[in-house]
């Protein structure tokens, strides 16, 4: 596998729209920064939020995920509280090749403020916003910028297409709208 560059996802995000909408350089103006880099594209958390709550005492459960453990925030500035996570997704809309594997790291922003960004890999022929979980490692409430870069994703061609992709095995995340929650 090998790692793809710049001029091989600007490419695919211009030509085929596998980045939606698509920022073509790395831009910081004072925020965290997002776009385009070497060998990667920093997406950016969009404004919608679920935060992470106990207020009922709910046991979390992937197999019977209670939607009552959140509270829905739409805000440019989220707070989790210390020792708990929020999920949010990407402003970006991704659209997988089929040959391709895209990882996501969290940003050392971040990372050196004690929030760790989790996505697992987005798989061939895979497409939407991308769920993002940040959890707060810290004993303090800790801030997520929206709209600003939240984590880098980077592109792994394969030696060759699948032999079955995401998409035809109709997979549970495929064309996620906004944040997500655990499916069965």
């Amino acid at each position: 596998m090998a790692i793809l560059p710049d001029t091989w996802i600007r490419d695919m995000a211009v030509t085929h729209g596998m980045i939606e909408p698509f920022v073509e350089a790395q831009r910081r103006d004072g925020a965290i920064s997002y776009g385009l880099s070497s060998y990667g594209y920093d997406a950016r958390v969009a404004e919608d939020f679920k935060i992470f709550t106990n207020v009922d005492s709910a046991i979390v459960d992937p197999k019977a995920f209670s939607t009552a453990s959140f509270v829905d925030r739409k805000t440019d500035v989220c707070i989790i509280p210390p020792n708990s996570f929020a999920l949010a997704r990407t402003v970006e809309y991704f659209r997988v090749p089929r040959d391709v594997l895209v990882i996501c790291l969290g940003k050392s922003t971040y990372a050196r403020c004690g929030i760790i960004v989790n996505v697992t890999p987005l798989e061939p022929e895979w497409e939407g916003h991308v769920t993002l979980e940040f959890s707060n490692t810290t004993p303090l409430p800790a801030k997520i910028y929206a709209n600003e870069g939240a984590c880098q994703f980077l592109f792994l061609k394969g030696e060759g297409p699948c032999e079955v992709s995401y998409a035809e095995r109709a997979g549970k995340y495929m064309k996620q709208q906004g944040v997500t929650l655990p499916r069965l």
